[in-house]
């Protein structure tokens, strides 16, 4: 039984959770960076369009 119950307390616990909601805590904040720099990028494009500029050359 023992091993019974130390299934069921790895099952039940939160760091599995926690982990798992940082990981995609963090994939979401990757995501939005990118999606600032391309907007970044779009804007000043916008304001001066005879210049192009790369994603490398935006740094924040």
């Amino acid at each position: 039984m023992d091993n019974l119950d130390d299934i069921l307390t790895l099952l039940e616990s939160p760091e599995a959770t926690v982990k798992s909601s940082k990981n995609q805590k963090r994939k979401w904040r990757e995501i939005e960076a990118l999606k600032d720099k391309h907007r970044l990028r779009k804007e000043l494009q916008d304001l001066d369009w005879s210049h192009e500029i790369e994603l490398e050359e935006l740094n924040f």
